[in-house]
């Protein structure tokens, strides 16, 4: 990836019927599957992603609600070892299940807030110096006492409830990719669906492949992006993806993974994915810049028995702006030219908010949700397509001021969809970014041997005049295509969102505020200080009776890269990363968190060298930046600050961690390719960087 300036921030983001209102008192007998994941279900449990299939993160649970949430208060908290914490927990029958790290899952009681047992795949171990761009697990998969995840490795394994043992466990990748698993496995009618990352770090294809979910026996396998054409194709739909690529565009892999929504339409019983960005993202680097490039950043429909192309809609054709199709697709039935019709409403990331005909992929309405768009005036509603602005593509070595970024307006954190107010409700981010490919050879790009990011393009992450990055909650009619309203939250990157039939949206913030909005005003009704950021999506059910708030607090995913724009710190060795349940009533204190401190560490045998920092600076931005946070701003968490580390004073020490490996477990991955020339310019710029810590703070060891 080539970055032109390394600036202060990073652009790295009708209803069906409603519930009467009543409180709901639910059976003590667990529930089977089908009504668990109906979109009609009581509310009582939370066994997937969004609750339900249709990926709502709604809760008809009405007992904490706008009028008594006030008095909702700390039930109890659980302490978390280091690792990501940014997951969508699931609860079922009494039970909270949720990952820290790489697929560490957990199962807490509801009741009692203690560990039940701990499965550990050993995901880093089996990953090796393979994986360098995944940063967790967003979610798990439930299904007849099972619980599922995806690992960095590519297994998709199936758990025990009850007891935390593995049942079984496939491997979903192919020999010597470099693929990863962070998405949530979706299960449904008996089947596990799962797809992958890497695009933008491996020549890969996307592909999905579901699996029958009691015995693990692969089903069908369905490929987001054709394959080399003298090798033919899997199936017809692949045949007519071909006409849309030119060039030799399957040595560069496509990209369109489905590293993350999936959606399940049980009326027609057809899985619906969210697919990626181009892989590489420069389309003239990938497709001589020509093309639609089916099935990038797109919603596919597939036939959930078969695998079978059903039909499609293509959100960014060509897409060239790592723009992708991988945010929520909430289900609903929606009144719309005085005729009901069955929708999929999305936010991707490029500004726009679409209702989309499920039945057949034709795109009803739009709305424009991010406050400034730059790459498009609308959309045409007879096509479909996008009215793309003049130089959006940056032609002929112009450079193009893209908004929103490629962090997007809506990131991949949860969206929701009340079916009691017809609202949806996500965080938007309103930021900018520059891009060109001036002294690109796009004729003969070749991505860097095992880059981490390496994009076919330039980018300016802080272009001069762009405003101060901003986010709002947003609450959106998708009938009228307006906001009903809007609350300004903290710089970048919000949390994920969550509604009830309470009336109550809840959203934690990177400020370390999780909060409880009215749904229909946007009135903030209840804070709780958490003391770290939160970025997970919260869930709710009941147990005995009593309605819960379940949330993870702590950082994890990209907060490494976004650390120079989040308003609170966190140090990955003492960051208080929790489990925290609330209760109406609740009265539990909070343990104090430490608070974020810069300390510096003494260096006496340290000589400046500004040259080879320079050179190491390019070092640290081809990988390390990613976790490590821009220039070592490491703020946000999810990996040690190495201006704080001593490491990089001795070469011995520091090749074991970097080139040898040693810290794999902790989920330090290894650069073997490193030479001995990079690895001293790179302890160089780690060490200048200390140095300047210290002429500021007194150096401590």
């Amino acid at each position: 990836m080539r970055i032109t300036h390394w600036g202060r921030t990073l652009c790295a983001a009708m209803a069906i019927l409603a519930m009467d209102g009543h409180h709901f008192h639910p059976l003590a007998a667990p529930a089977s599957e089908a009504v668990n994941l109906s979109d009609n279900s009581d509310g009582r449990n939370w066994a997937a992603y969004g609750r339900t299939y249709g990926e709502q993160h709604y809760s008809p649970l009405t007992d904490i609600n706008a009028k008594n949430v006030q008095k909702l208060g700390l039930a109890w908290s659980l302490d978390l070892p280091p690792g990501n914490v940014v997951t969508q927990p699931l609860e079922v029958d009494g039970t909270i299940f949720f990952t820290v790290g790489n697929s560490i899952v957990h199962a807490v009681s509801v009741t009692t807030g203690k560990e039940l047992w701990v499965f550990n795949p050993h995901a880093n171990e089996a990953a090796g110096d393979r994986v360098r761009a995944s940063w967790g697990s967003r979610g798990l998969g439930y299904w007849k006492g099972k619980v599922y995840t995806g690992t960095v490795d590519g297994r998709l394994i199936a758990i025990d409830a009850k007891t935390g043992k593995e049942v079984w466990s496939q491997q979903t990748l192919q020999p010597g990719d470099d693929r990863y698993i962070t998405g949530a496995p979706r299960a449904f009618d008996g089947k596990v669906i799962i797809g992958h990352g890497g695009a933008d770090s491996a020549d890969i294809r996307g592909y999905v492949t579901t699996y029958d979910a009691e015995t693990g026996k692969q089903l069908w396998r369905f490929y987001l992006v054709p394959g080399d054409p003298a090798k033919g194709f899997e199936d017809e739909a692949q045949a007519m993806a071909a006409k849309t690529w030119f060039g030799e565009w399957w040595k560069y892999g496509g990209g369109g993974n489905v590293w993350n929504s999936f959606t399940y339409d049980a009326d027609t019983d057809t899985i619906l994915m969210g697919t990626g960005n181009g892989a590489p993202w420069n389309q003239r680097v990938r497709s001589e810049g020509k093309g639609d490039n089916l099935f990038l950043c797109s919603i596919v429909a597939l036939d959930a028995k078969t695998g079978k192309y059903k039909w499609h809609y293509q959100i960014n054709p060509g897409e060239t702006w790592d723009y992708n199709a991988s945010m929520d697709m909430h289900l609903a039935e929606l009144k719309l030219d005085g005729q009901m019709h069955k929708v999929l409403v999305t936010a991707p990331k490029n500004g726009f908010l679409y209702v989309i005909d499920r039945t057949n992929g034709k795109l009803l309405s739009y709305g424009q949700i991010a406050e400034k768009v730059t790459w498009a005036t609308g959309i045409d509603l007879k096509t479909g397509r996008p009215i793309e602005t003049p130089d959006a593509r940056f032609p002929n070595g112009k450079t193009f001021v893209l908004f929103p970024s490629m962090n997007g307006a809506h990131t991949n954190l949860p969206s929701a969809f009340s079916p009691k107010t017809g609202m949806f409700y996500m965080s938007d981010a309103e930021n900018g970014v520059a891009l060109n490919d001036v002294g690109i050879d796009t004729a003969h790009w070749r991505r860097r041997p095992r880059g981490v990011h390496d994009f076919g393009v330039n980018i300016d992450m802080d272009p001069p005049g762009s405003p101060k990055p901003s986010s709002n909650l947003v609450a959106w009619d998708p009938m009228t295509q307006k906001a009903a309203w809007r609350v300004p939250t903290p710089s970048l990157w919000n949390g994920g969102v969550m509604v009830t039939g309470g009336d109550l949206v809840f959203e934690g913030l990177n400020d370390g505020n999780f909060n409880a909005y009215d749904a229909h005003t946007g009135k903030l009704l209840w804070t709780f200080k958490t003391e770290v950021p939160v970025f997970a999506a919260p869930i709710t059910y009941s147990v005995n009776g009593q309605q819960y708030v379940s949330v993870l607090a702590g950082s994890g995913l990209s907060a490494g890269v976004m650390a120079s724009v989040l308003p609170l710190k966190v140090d990955y060795r003492t960051e208080a990363r929790r489990l925290l349940t609330f209760k109406i009533g609740g009265t539990t204190p909070l343990p104090p968190a430490t608070p974020y401190e810069l300390k510096a560490v003494d260096d006496p045998d340290y000589k400046s060298d500004a040259a080879a920092a320079a050179r190491g600076r390019v070092v640290y931005g081809g990988g390390c930046f990613v976790c490590h946070g821009l220039d070592t701003d490491a703020g946000g968490g999810i990996a040690p600050d190495l201006k704080m580390s001593t490491v990089p004073q001795s070469a011995e020490a520091f090749d074991s961690v970097v080139r040898q490996g040693a810290l794999i477990p902790n989920g330090m991955p290894a650069w073997s390719e490193l030479t001995d020339s990079q690895m001293n310019d790179l302890r160089q710029f780690l060490r200048s960087r200390a140095a300047e810590l210290r002429a500021k703070h007194p150096a401590t060891n």
